[in-house]
């Protein structure tokens, strides 16, 4: 049997998402908007739901694969900020950006804490309460890669005690159930696995997988084989 998948077809979109959080956390865009649909918004004031401004911030990536550079692009060109990552080894990269062989260590330093690896069992839970307690009181999480990388509860303890200064989540430990006490936070934006969904998206993950099928039947080595 031979499995297939769509990597590349995804990269862009997910990369994108992760930008759309961090900014959505950072300038407590879910919090506005709900303010202004409540009906109890009574117009601009100067400290107005101050939050954090992105440019220049320090961007911790956890895990520098395809979707953790192009996330690294964004953040470095787009928005001035330094780039540090954590991963199995340092990577020769198209910009600069620092490596942590520590996990801890890197989110002690990063103002936004991004992860973007694979679900496996060595990834299970490597944000835990550990790695939250070492990040700072205003540092955001942002998570776009698998549930089970981030110990829910661990998160929304530390959320509840305001120990980090919000979240963004994609994707959840029990997907598609997400707790009521992290539904209850103002302090984390929440999205229904949004990561690749667009029309553009889809199409190109259907080609993909119609040549990767069309190679197998013809007795090839399809171009995604897993």
């Amino acid at each position: 049997m031979t499995v297939t998948n769509t990597p590349g077809a995804v990269t862009d979109a997910t990369a994108d998402i992760a930008m759309t959080l961090m900014l959505m956390s950072a300038r407590r865009a879910a919090e506005g908007e709900r303010l202004v649909r409540s009906g109890a918004w009574e117009g601009w004031h100067p400290t107005q739901m101050l939050g954090l401004h992105l440019t220049g911030k320090t961007v911790g990536i956890v895990g520098m694969g395809r979707i953790g550079q192009a996330i690294a692009q964004r953040c470095h060109f787009g928005f001035g900020m330094p780039v540090h990552y954590f991963g199995r080894s340092a990577k020769e990269l198209t910009f600069d950006a620092v490596f942590h062989s520590d996990l801890s260590e890197m989110a002690a330093v990063a103002d936004i804490l991004v992860t973007s690896v694979a679900s496996t069992p060595d990834t299970r839970h490597i944000i835990n309460a550990q790695v939250l307690d070492a990040m700072q009181p205003h540092t955001r999480l942002i998570n776009i890669a698998r549930g089970d990388v981030v110990d829910e509860a661990a998160l929304i303890k530390v959320l509840q005690e305001g120990g980090i200064g919000g979240a963004g989540l994609d994707v959840y430990e029990f997907e598609p159930d997400v707790p009521q006490a992290l539904r209850d936070l103002d302090n984390v934006v929440l999205l229904p696995h949004l990561g690749t969904s667009t029309r553009e998206v889809r199409v190109d993950m259907g080609y993909m997988a119609v040549e990767n099928l069309q190679a197998a039947l013809r007795g090839d080595t399809p171009p995604n084989a897993v």
